[in-house]
């Protein structure tokens, strides 16, 4: 995108309503704050990409109100994402907060929108805790709850009758929900249940461990650098001959695909989107990001246009009128749209309802690695914690 739409630097201001001379109730303040550096930054960068892109094709505006965005980078530290969230609530007065890719760096930074009252819309981060008993009125989810990846995964691996598999993950609390949310639906052996450092790269010793267990199957969830790492070596050390690798959709996704290349050739993964869902909203958000970006969108990049479309939805219904926090909350939870994976329905957490799909790696017709449906493993499929949620 064009220098002048977007800057990376922390508390840097995007300029969508510079063409529109107005009073801070005739604007949309948003606070996009994500991970946009370090080896877990291209996850953000493509919410961010597509977020943004969503507002300047609809001219600037979400609702029909021009946009002010500030973007600042989280630099994968909780205490940058708490300081940043602080900034734009305190000082620049936004309406709403979004972009925080990682559940610890989130759950540090999402109190102060809490307390102030203001909404903050995930488009990735949506771990359990905030599921159940502690959910709060002002969190929306338009990704997937934390554990829903990882129970479809579990589901396939059961279906296909795979007696033993082992588990790695890193030691974070989206990492602790992924290896329950698998273990709620698999019905085999668990060879081993093992937690790496959050950023790690280097998977020598934990690779040797796997080919000691030899499990019929591999289930990791390593987000960003570290799975790009992972299945590098994986495949280097020749355990893709033995061993089948299961990932959830985001650890075989085009930011993954992109570095590793053609060992990515027949990696199952499930996910709520894929690139060739058949509805306008997905084939013009895939056409448009390709156009954009001269890439192919990843699930991450959906997420960052429906979050978008969300907000679009909820400003619209509102006829502009944000200053009203409690009917903008209101709005959001009531938001109706049609998102890049279906119409959006949110369950009384305020997470979202949605169907499931098993993907694999192949090519499509122009000879690119691109993830391809083969399948529904779950429909309409909410999440485990909801029940213990007072929200209603």
């Amino acid at each position: 995108m064009k220098r002048q739409l977007i800057a990376i630097a922390a508390g840097s201001a995007v300029a969508f309503a510079a063409a529109f001379p107005a009073s801070a109730a005739d604007k949309l303040k948003i606070g996009f704050i994500s991970t946009l550096s370090t080896p877990a930054g291209a996850l953000g960068v493509d919410i961010r990409d597509a977020f943004t892109m969503a507002i300047k094709h609809n001219g600037g505006k979400l609702g029909g109100l021009p946009v002010e965005l500030t973007v600042g980078d989280d630099q994968f530290k909780p205490e940058v994402a708490k300081q940043l969230a602080e900034k734009y609530i305190r000082l620049d007065k936004v309406d709403i907060l979004t972009g925080i890719v990682f559940s610890n760096i989130m759950l540090a930074a999402v109190p102060e929108a809490f307390n102030a009252k203001i909404p903050y819309v995930s488009p990735n981060a949506a771990p359990s805790p905030l599921a159940g008993k502690q959910c709060n009125p002002w969190f929306f989810v338009t990704s997937w709850p934390n554990d829903a990846y990882h129970e479809a995964a579990g589901k396939h691996a059961t279906d296909k009758g795979y007696k033993s598999t082992y588990l790695i993950a890193p030691n974070y609390q989206a990492g602790k929900d992924s290896l329950a949310g698998f273990k709620r639906y698999y019905k085999g052996k668990i060879a081993d249940e093992v937690y790496t450092k959050l950023g790690q790269l280097d998977y020598a010793a934990e690779l040797a461990q796997v080919r000691a267990a030899k499990p019929d199957a591999l289930y990791i969830f390593l987000p960003g650098g570290m799975g790009i790492n992972f299945i590098k070596q994986f495949v280097a050390a020749g355990l893709s001959k033995d061993i089948q690798l299961i990932t959830p959709g985001f650890g075989s996704d085009q930011d993954v695909i992109r570095p590793v290349g053609d060992s990515m050739l027949g990696l199952i993964d499930t996910a709520h989107w894929a690139l060739d869902l058949d509805n306008a909203v997905n084939k013009k958000f895939v056409a448009e990001f390709e156009k954009e970006y001269k890439r192919l969108p990843s699930v991450f990049a959906a997420q960052g246009y429906d979050t978008a479309l969300m907000i679009d939805a909820a400003v619209k219904s509102l006829k502009g009128k944000v200053e009203d926090k409690e009917a903008l909350r209101k709005a959001l939870k009531g938001a109706k749209f049609e998102s890049t994976h279906g119409p959006f329905k949110l369950n009384t957490n305020q997470y979202p309802i949605q169907n499931y799909y098993l993907r694999v790696v192949g090519r499509d017709t122009q000879g690119r690695l691109v993830n391809k449906t083969l399948g529904t493993v779950f429909k309409d499929h909410g999440d485990a914690y909801v029940q213990d949620c007072p929200m209603k």
